[in-house]
């Protein structure tokens, strides 16, 4: 997506140009809840000023807005491929726009934007965290709210980690963002980096994948001292150490910080391995203390450094105590990464469409033993209406920990095992989002396999991204994964898949040389292949409000002992 505009602007006038009439805050926020963006009337507002400084809404009286011809053309540009772009992008140009002077505490720095019901509970639970030190600043600024529609909400305005890079880049420093993620505190001492997501390759910020009060137990940390806590991760020149550490000392005079750990020439942190030229700097998510919120149950409403505001118009709201340690001398495993995992499955893949013989990777999810009657009900619902949203017609149940069963479903990376199998390079790209309503389905979300500790779709099903149930009657959101071929390959493939697909698997298109798929980005000289997500029968079961465990990519098995739907 172009850097104008961020995805929620973008849905806007999608819903603007679907409707093609005067729409209110009111109506837009409930077609946003539909899409999965949980967006206040008061954040719609917001969003829609910005449209209309821009050109591509129009303001009718107090009935509303409509999109402009403007508005119509930016949204026709609105590609997914540009919004993985823009993630990254984004935040550089915040970090140029921040201006914070060390010395006199003058000047803007970069701010993470919350949106809740205040009263006194919450605010309680949020100043908790500030106090243990559990943010990058306890300086925040609040917006009360504008009209009597948004009675006891408020917006927090947090200092974002993406200042402290903007501080760096100020000082003359090079500075490359390169993840954001989970560290492990155990006694206080931050320990490694559990799960990472990299700042280039996604349409959804690093952090925001992992804002879910299953991911985080901020709250956990600020009781006990252990806990996992969101944190981005950040290179800088070897050169450049000692003008770094300088520079935190100011900060930190002023109240900027949260430092987690800055590392020796080539010292690998918290599990992030480190070339011997540079040098990494691990700092606290300044959305930790709304986090602790979200943990306890609020609805908050997070957006990752939503802007720029003067320092100087914050106000502290603790004096915090850091609970945090020292990081010790870096011991134990390195993060693993996804693809070096999938690479490992994929290659041992040998199952053969032809005799129906052989291993294939599968996901394998967790529900109760009382639930699986009815999982089982709305997964055959799901290969009865669409099973070509399922990547295969096999499954297995399978004994799980603590009395639960375990619900086994082929994953899309068998493919990529099938096509290698037969000589045709194939690799696995992104995990994505597609909308299937109108002519063409098209994805709304992208994240790329490469640079993620998480499978992408089992961030979706967390954030509860998708609509599959909707997608049997109309059109709704499914899991989907993007792969590459080289394009030489593509008659050779096209025989292999279509044994494929005789053998029970699914696949949704094959492109052409070049070509968007499904509005995804193919390299030169490559085609790419969409097949549908293993676990899309299991965000099926999800939305029905069973409570369900999805984990993908998690081990082979032998077709001949799963069963067939």
């Amino acid at each position: 997506m172009p850097q104008e505009t961020d995805r929620k602007m973008m849905e806007i006038l999608r819903i603007l140009a679907d409707r093609s009439e005067v729409l209110g805050a009111k109506t837009i926020a409930e077609e946003l809840r539909k899409k999965g963006y949980d967006l206040g009337e008061r954040a719609v507002r917001y969003h829609m000023r910005i449209l209309d400084e821009k050109g591509f809404t129009e303001r009718i009286g107090y009935a509303g807005r409509r999109i402009t011809p403007e508005g119509i053309k930016e949204l026709e540009k609105g590609l997914i491929y540009d919004q993985v772009d823009f993630i990254f992008a984004k935040f550089e140009d915040m970090m140029y726009q921040t201006t914070l002077n060390p010395t006199t505490g003058l000047g803007k720095v970069v701010v993470n934007s919350s949106t809740f019901q205040y009263d006194e509970e919450v605010m309680e639970i949020i100043k908790k965290s500030f106090n243990k030190g559990l943010a990058v600043s306890p300086h925040v600024k609040i917006t009360e709210p504008s009209s009597e529609d948004d009675k006891n909400m408020m917006v927090m305005e947090t200092i974002c980690g993406t200042t402290i890079d903007g501080m760096i880049l100020k000082a003359g420093i090079p500075v490359v963002p390169k993840f954001g993620g989970l560290v492990e505190v155990i006694d206080h001492v931050p320990k490694t980096f559990t799960e990472l997501i990299a700042y280039k390759k996604t349409s959804m910020t690093p952090l925001e994948a992992f804002t879910d009060k299953e991911m985080t137990s901020v709250l956990k940390l600020a009781d006990s001292g252990s806990g996992n806590i969101p944190a981005n991760f950040r290179l800088i020149p070897a050169t450049a150490r000692d003008e770094a550490i300088k520079l935190f000392k100011n900060l930190q005079k002023i109240g900027v910080s949260g430092l987690l750990k800055i590392g020796k020439p080539g010292e690998s942190i918290l599990g992030i391995p480190v070339d011997k030229d540079m040098v990494g700097i691990a700092v606290i998510g300044g959305i930790s203390p709304l986090c602790a919120a979200k943990e306890a149950g609020y609805d908050v409403d997070i957006k990752m450094a939503e802007n720029t505001v003067e320092f100087s118009e914050m106000e502290r709201v603790a004096n915090p105590k850091n609970v945090m340690k020292k990081a010790g001398a870096e011991q134990g495993e390195k993060v693993k990464f996804l693809l070096s995992k999938a690479w490992n499955l994929i290659h041992q893949v040998d199952f053969d469409p032809e005799s129906l013989k052989g291993q294939v990777i599968v996901n394998v999810s967790y529900l109760k033993d009382e639930d699986l009657e009815e999982g089982l009900k709305i997964f055959d619902k799901i290969m009865a209406s669409r099973p070509e949203y399922c990547t295969s017609k096999y499954f297995q149940i399978i004994p799980g920990p603590d009395g639960k069963k375990g619900l086994a479903t082929v994953c899309s990376l068998t493919i990529d095992g099938i096509l290698t199998k037969n000589g045709i390079a194939s690799t696995p790209q992104y995990g994505g989002i597609l909308e299937t309503e109108g002519k063409s389905p098209r994805f709304i979300e992208l994240t790329a396999y490469n640079g993620s500790s998480l499978d992408p779709h089992e961030i979706y099903l967390s954030k509860g991204l998708t609509s599959v149930n909707k997608s049997l009657k109309k059109g709704g959101r499914i899991l989907a994964s993007l792969r590459e071929i080289p394009y030489v390959a593509r008659p050779e493939t096209l025989d292999v898949l279509d044994e494929t697909e005789e053998a029970g698997f699914s696949i949704l298109k094959v492109g052409k040389p070049s070509e968007l798929v499904y509005n995804a980005k193919v390299d030169r000289y490559h085609v790419g292949i969409v097949a549908p997500g293993g676990l899309n029968p299991i965000a099926a079961i999800k939305e029905a409000g069973i409570s369900i465990e999805a984990k993908a990519v998690e081990m082979l098995m032998d077709i001949s002992k799963m069963e067939e739907f």
